[in-house]
């Protein structure tokens, strides 16, 4: 997306060898290959970007009634160089605190880095989950003004946290505490990638911090401020449907087009793979039901070698039952929750792009005072009330200030834009195609330890007599 064309993460070449060729290829070509939810990947940290340079634009008339086109360029910026700075974040050791209604997950957060701005190369501290939203709370306020896509924290969940709180045993909740926990690790990680929100004074301080954070107190989906936020959203989206912004870039036309077939398209590729993470745990259950069934008629079958057959073959589904699991596993953890959490990220981008409008609406809003304000000066000079005009042309100042503000606030946050959509669409591509390529290759060992239980238990098959 970010120079004119969308890299489909599922292309295929024209040319295609044989499937084994593809696959040995697919495993020796990556050398940065992405690491399971446990292992989170070190990721190289650019400091010092400049998310908004010195370009200035073209000066408009403040009088005249045609509208300012935004000229359209494609960024001549070198990319970044990448230094010797990593940072790995891992989330570990979830547990529960207290009972009933007012118990609470915590998990434990390690942090490995070579980042100077930390006191210590490794950290760890203990985190409770209204603490990573209050963090997402704070970075979202402070940097989404100036055009930031800033990763967002996994949505709370009140039905899977009341079985948690309600239940006297983790391993009834297991699944969920899992996921969570996985969700939790990719969005620090995430964070962690972004040269600005990784030296937040916020963020070090949430890795950092020794004990306790301060309590986030509007993180609560039932609080004052959790309604406080539903009205916000109302408004925003009443502001989008009431306030159409004449787009004269044709970058920022064809962006949002992008994101909206994007998102479309990953929203129903999400459904399919949850769909099919269903079913492989439903062929899971129902191969363990096969397996006890065959083995109860091979106690209950009088023929010695037939019942050892069938006792064989109970075994063998036991472990096919086993592998079915582990691929469920894996097609939720690697791909379900790589297009659910991408799905997010584009709500994000939306989000720096609904700010660049909100922007270009107070300029012009701006630019229409400044206009009455004149014509104000105007009428009084006509009626000779020339103790007024001084103050007139105090406020025609004024607001001539704050077109200028307005103007630049708003090139500052197009070209910010511009580097964040550059880079969101970096990270997706090499995010997709890990992905890809490391679910095949668990697809593809599945496979073949499938094939290894029939192997062996064709022998026993054919040696019934």
């Amino acid at each position: 997306m970010a120079d004119e064309r969308e890299p489909p993460p599922f292309g295929e070449d024209e040319n295609q060898k044989d499937e084994d060729d593809l696959f040995a290829e697919a495993s020796e070509s990556q050398e940065n290959e992405s690491t399971p939810e446990s292992e989170p990947q070190k990721v190289p940290i650019k400091p010092d970007v400049d998310l908004f340079g010195d370009d200035e634009g073209e000066d408009v008339a403040l009088e005249s009634d045609v509208e300012p086109k935004v000229t359209s360029r494609k960024s001549t910026d070198p990319p970044e160089p990448e230094n010797e700075y990593t940072i790995s974040i891992k989330v570990a050791e979830p547990h529960k605190v207290g009972d009933g209604m007012g118990a609470y997950m915590v998990y434990k957060v390690i942090t490995k880095t070579t980042i100077p701005a930390f006191r210590r190369a490794e950290l760890c501290v203990t985190r409770r989950f209204s603490d990573f939203l209050g963090l997402y709370s704070k970075l979202h306020e402070k940097h989404i003004k100036t055009g930031i896509i800033v990763p967002p924290a996994p949505e709370k969940s009140v039905l899977g946290m009341t079985k948690v709180k309600m239940s006297k045993e983790e391993s009834n909740a297991a699944d969920f505490i899992q996921r969570r926990r996985a969700a939790l690790e990719r969005y620090l990680n995430r964070t962690a990638t972004h040269p600005v929100l990784q030296i937040d004074p916020d963020f070090r301080e949430f890795l950092e911090r020794d004990g306790d954070l301060p309590k986030a107190t509007n993180t609560s989906a039932l609080s004052g401020a959790g309604v406080l936020r539903l009205f916000h959203k109302m408004g925003d989206a009443v502001e989008k449907i009431a306030f159409r912004m004449d787009e004269s870039d044709e970058w920022f036309e064809e962006k949002q087009n992008q994101v909206e077939s994007l998102e479309t398209h990953l929203r129903r590729l999400h459904t399919s793979m949850e769909t099919l993470t269903q079913h492989r745990r439903e062929l899971s259950s129902m191969t363990a039901l096969f397996a006890k069934s065959a083995a109860m008629l091979g106690t209950a079958e009088e023929h010695t070698a037939l019942s050892r057959a069938l006792s064989q073959l109970a075994e063998t589904e036991e472990r096919i039952e086993t592998v079915h699991a582990d691929q469920s596993d894996h097609d939720f953890f690697i791909m379900a929750e790589l297009c659910k959490d991408y799905v997010a990220l584009l709500g994000a981008v939306k989000e720096v792009f609904h700010e660049r409008v909100k922007s270009y609406k107070s300029w012009k809003e701006a630019e229409a005072t400044l206009t009455k304000k004149r014509e104000n000066k105007v009428k009084l000079e006509l009626a000779r009330k020339m103790d007024k005009i001084p103050q007139a042309e105090d406020e025609i100042s004024e607001w001539v200030n704050k077109v200028e503000k307005g103007k630049d606030d708003f090139e500052k946050i197009s070209k910010a834009i511009r580097k964040e959509v550059a880079r969101f669409d970096k990270y997706r591509v090499e995010d997709f195609k890990d992905s890809v390529v490391n679910y095949l290759e668990q697809l593809m060992e599945n496979q073949k330890r499938i094939m290894k239980c029939w192997e062996a238990f064709l022998p026993e098959a054919k040696a019934i007599a």
